[in-house]
């Protein structure tokens, strides 16, 4: 009797796992380079360059690499979930539309998390062993975050940087 039952349950969780393999997230790929990507707006050595491309813009950009699996359901909606929630605090192809009180912040926020640990996710790197950071990659984005910090400072009053506490 059990054994009929665990057979019935497989067969209604196989059928469930081929039906849901026919509905797919759009993924999330743009065709060249956004008017608003952080490049346009900002210089971006191509060390640093590179090590965002390898750890950060699957998640942080318009444009993720995927990887075979990412064609499996569930997988696929839990990447995308993934990939938009990355994209919601920060967007490195979008970063030129952000305010300039955002632009500085997200700088140095990218600054702290990427100093902590914090970023890439570990999840992430379980999969991509690229995209772990070394002390030296470490430090070209700490060094490129407060080069780009400084070009803003030295361009717009220091108010318009901070958000005023009412």
């Amino acid at each position: 009797m059990f054994k009929k039952i665990l057979k019935r349950v497989f067969q209604i969780l196989l059928v469930v796992f081929i039906i849901i393999q026919f509905f797919r997230p759009q993924k999330n790929q743009a065709e060249g380079i956004s008017p608003n990507d952080i490049t346009k707006l900002y210089v971006v050595p191509q060390d640093v360059q590179l090590i965002l491309k390898t750890s950060c813009y699957d998640c942080h950009s318009n444009n993720t690499i995927y990887p075979w699996y990412s064609n499996v359901q569930p997988i696929a909606w839990w990447l995308k979930k993934h990939i938009d929630d990355g994209k919601k605090h920060l967007n490195f192809s979008e970063f030129a539309s952000y305010p300039i009180r955002r632009q500085y912040k997200k700088m140095e926020e990218t600054n702290e998390e990427v100093k902590e640990g914090k970023m890439p996710l570990n999840s992430y790197l379980w999969v991509h062993k690229d995209a772990i950071l070394n002390d030296q990659q470490k430090l070209a984005i700490a060094n490129w975050v407060t080069a780009v910090r400084d070009t803003i400072k030295a361009n717009y009053p220091p108010d318009s940087l901070i958000r005023k506490k009412y």
